[in-house]
């Protein structure tokens, strides 16, 4: 696409004999997809916060937390690739254009690469929803759980994919994302809130509701071959119906959903997990700093009280890192 440019090819033919069409896209490129970000940082620059735009330059959808440079498939070490964009309606904000995935460049700006580190991570608008546990891939969820990691609250906002190829609803997300700000602001340190907006304008929306996450999202993946009887990856819907308290049956419901998350966590038996250990002793229970013993059993991870955030350290500069 990059090379050959096919999708614009094919528009100029469409327009040629004026022929009606419809596009959706996942891209996150800065400069094909400006209007969607150019959306939520207009409605970001209207609020009394300081605001700096660093966004991939490629489309990095599936990235999960990644941090690999565009067209690499390995971490981006050495030179920072950037370019400074403008945003149209919000000229006076910053913005820089980062070869890499979006965890890539929350990490350089939380290491100070575009100046002072930033106190929030806002990521967004995706064109689709970020339901289910398929979170876990999500370039723009991934931005900010690597932001969590890093000892920062996160913010990422996704659009619902709209139908019979009316125009994505971006006003609703940006405008539901400001109304987010401060309940994240004033949250505990290293939240991360996943908020999906639904495919209509903001007085449709019936409300905010918070949300879990469904089993499946909309879509799931699956293998499938082709005419060649080649082996292939794809995307599939799920068809599957979501429980009436989940993000995916609230958003297909007209209500936008709020979502806690936390990236990594460990998983302990015992929860008196900050006393002292004895490793000369025999511990019965796997607990920090005891000796791997015979009658140790891996704690089970789907058990909610066995899990437990990493603890928060001082990083030389005196920000709190993980």
């Amino acid at each position: 696409e990059r090379r050959l440019r096919l999708t614009r090819r094919c528009l100029e033919v469409l327009a040629e004999f004026r022929n009606p069409v419809g596009i959706v896209t996942k891209s996150q490129l800065v400069t094909r997809d400006i209007e969607v970000l150019q959306e939520l940082v207009r409605h970001l620059a209207a609020t009394e916060h300081e605001i700096v735009v660093i966004a991939p330059d490629a489309d990095w959808s599936g990235a999960g937390t990644s941090l690999a440079s565009s067209g690499e498939g390995y971490v981006n070490l050495g030179e920072i690739r950037s370019e400074r964009v403008t945003i149209d309606g919000a000229e006076e904000v910053e913005a820089h254009a980062v070869a890499g995935a979006p965890a890539y460049t929350v990490v350089v700006a939380r290491l100070g690469a575009f100046g002072p580190p930033p106190d929030l991570i806002v990521s967004g608008i995706n064109a689709g929803a970020n339901t289910g546990r398929a979170v876990l891939h999500s370039g723009t969820v991934g931005a900010t759980l690597a932001g969590q990691n890093f000892g920062l609250s996160g913010l990422a906002i996704s659009a619902a994919e709209t139908s019979d190829g009316h125009p994505w609803f971006w006003p609703t997300a940006a405008a539901l994302a400001v109304e987010m700000l401060d309940l994240v602001i004033e949250a505990p340190q290293r939240t991360v809130l996943n908020l999906n907006a639904p495919a209509c304008d903001l007085e449709d929306c019936r409300g905010v509701r918070w949300a879990r996450l469904a089993p499946f999202g909309t879509m799931r993946a699956a293998i499938a071959t082709d005419d060649d009887d080649r082996r292939q990856f794809e995307l599939q819907p799920s068809g599957a119906v979501p429980p009436p308290d989940t993000d995916v049956a609230l958003l297909l419901d007209g209500f936008a959903t709020i979502t806690t998350l936390v990236g990594v966590t460990e998983a302990w038996t015992d929860t008196t997990l900050d006393e002292e250990v004895d490793t000369d002793d025999l511990v019965s229970s796997v607990r920090p700093g005891a000796d791997l013993q015979p009658v140790h059993r891996v704690p089970d991870a789907s058990s909610p009280h066995v899990l437990r955030r990493p603890d928060t350290a001082e990083d030389p500069t005196g920000s709190a890192v993980s």
